[in-house]
Order: C-alpha cells, then structure tokens, then sequence
C-alpha cells in the first residue's frame, strides 16, 4: 500500500480506512479515468456512482451551469444499472483499487433501494452502502425521500432487512430541519449518515431569458455550500450517536480538518475532483502539514471537538 501515515487513520462504521479522505459519488465514476492519472489506493476508499436497479440514461442537455464558488448539475443519476454494474464494472475494478468501495444506491420506491441493495451488497469489493434518499418517491408523489422522516426511516428499514454491510443515509439539505431526518434514519437501524446532498439552485441566461440548465433547476456544490455543510455535520453529529461522514464544497486538507471538528468521522470531495482531478491526492498529501500548523497528533482525536 505505500507510506500510510498512522496519524491519518480514522474507522467508518468499524472498517478502518488510511485516511478520511473520500470521493463523493457522481465526481470519480468508478475511478478507473482516475486510477490512470495516480494511484487510487492512497484514497480512503471513494464511492461509486449512484446506482439504479435499471438502467438510466439522465437528464437532457445542457446538465451543468457555472456559478460563483460552485457548479449547478442535473445529471439525473445517468448510469448503467445495478447489474451492469456488478458484471463489468465491480470485476474491473478489482484491478486498479485494492479497498472496500462505497457504493452509492438511488431508487424511485422503496422496493427499487431493498432490491439494488441486495445485490450490491453480496459483492465482496463493497464495504458500505450509502443509500441517497434524496431521489423523487414515484409512488409518493415525486417528493424526495430524504425531505420526509418517515420515508427516510422507510428506506432505510427496508436496505437494513436486506444488508449485511454497514448502510450509511445519504441525506438532503433542501429541508427545514436535518435533525429530525437523520434520527428517523438512526432510529431505523442506520448505520451511518453521509450529508450533505447539493442544495437546489438555478441560473438564468440573460441572453435567451431562459433557465441554463435543461431541467431549469439543478443541484449547487462547490466551495459556496461548505459553511452550510459544515453547519449540517455540526448539527447532525450532536444528534446522532452513529458516524457522520462530511461533504459539501471540501476542496482542501482545512477544509477535512474543519469538518471533523464539526463531527465527521470521514469527509467527502465532490466537485474539487471536477475542478482538479488531482484534489484528493493533494489534500491527502497536505493532511500532515496542516495538522503540525494547527497542532493535531491523530486525525481521530478530532472528531467533534468544536
């Protein structure tokens, strides 16, 4: 594995990991156009796409507008299926990341989440299931799962019935009130909760007075949302008694710092790997020095101390 630094090590839902530093799903696909620029096995682990029980061609085009500090996407969850996925993705896989992967279930009901699950969930490459309940509930009327605690609970009993691996909730930021969300999950058997999701936004282009993206709104990310990521994690890790895994806009080793002072046990980069597909192996890299500058022995001593 290299010179992995003892100081860096924290555990996620009790499977240890080198250091806390995770691609956020949707931003490294299944890391093989990663794998070719440097060796992913210095990464924590990174989660996978977001993976359906059939096959999803996504949104129409144009799916991305810039912002200030950030990025608008509405990919709407593109991706192969789950059994293309466990075919031809998973076994290549094996041949350039040597870790227990995250991967990253998306459904429309509940029986769509219990049934990619199961599947995923036999596969030994996987090592936790982070389930995103902020898809559209087709049978409840297109609301997402994660803006409903009783949904969110829903889901989330229905993956644990069928999961042996450790299931961590990937939670939404467009609600009033997080807290409740992630305690339904917890009360309902998770084992982890991952937040936060993209914040709802839109542009206008001036020129054709009309929405930039094709689906007029899209989810925001990038270095605009961290303080309301942080704040989220914050007020999510107070709550819970189960690990919190931190993202929403981290782009540097601070920025990790910051967020397991605010409780994360892991953290998450998402668009930084759009910006610089370089991002985590830098923050990576600069963990040790920043740790010196703000004197922190062992990243897993830090978790909540704000």
């Amino acid at each position: 594995m290299g010179n992995v630094n003892d100081r860096l090590k924290v555990t996620l839902c009790g499977i240890p990991l080198d250091n806390p530093v995770i691609p956020a799903s949707g931003t490294f696909g299944y890391g093989r156009e990663f794998a070719e620029l440097y060796d992913i096995d210095i990464l924590g682990t990174f989660s996978f796409k977001g993976t359906t029980r059939q096959a999803r061609f996504g949104n129409p085009t144009p799916r991305i507008a810039e912002c200030t500090a950030g990025m608008i996407n509405a990919v709407g969850l593109q991706n192969p299926g789950v059994d293309a996925v466990i075919a031809e993705e998973l076994p290549r896989m094996k041949t350039y990341f040597h870790k227990p992967v995250m991967a990253n279930v998306s459904g429309f009901s509940v029986e769509d989440y219990a049934e990619t699950c199961a599947l995923l969930d036999r596969e030994e490459q996987v090592g936790w299931l982070e389930v995103n309940v902020s898809c559209p509930n087709v049978h409840g009327g297109g609301m997402s799962f994660g803006t409903d605690p009783a949904a969110a609970a829903e889901v989330t009993r229905a993956v644990k019935k069928v999961a042996k691996k450790p299931v961590i909730v990937k939670l939404s930021p467009n609600v009033t009130d997080i807290v409740s969300i992630a305690k339904a999950c917890e009360d309902a058997g998770a084992d982890g909760i991952s937040l936060i999701n993209t914040l709802l936004g839109m542009r206008i282009d001036l020129k054709t007075k009309k929405p930039v993206v094709a689906n007029t709104m899209g989810g925001l990310s990038g270095p605009a949302v961290f303080p309301v990521a942080l704040r989220m994690v914050y007020q999510t890790a107070r709550a819970v008694k189960i690990p919190v895994v931190g993202m929403g806009g981290v782009s540097s080793a601070e920025d990790v710092i910051e967020m397991m002072l605010a409780g994360a046990s892991a953290v998450e980069v998402g668009a930084a790997n759009l910006v610089d597909p370089f991002a985590c192996k830098k923050i990576i890299e600069n963990l040790p020095e920043a740790m010196d500058r703000y004197g922190i022995g062992t990243l897993s001593d830090i978790v909540g101390l704000a």
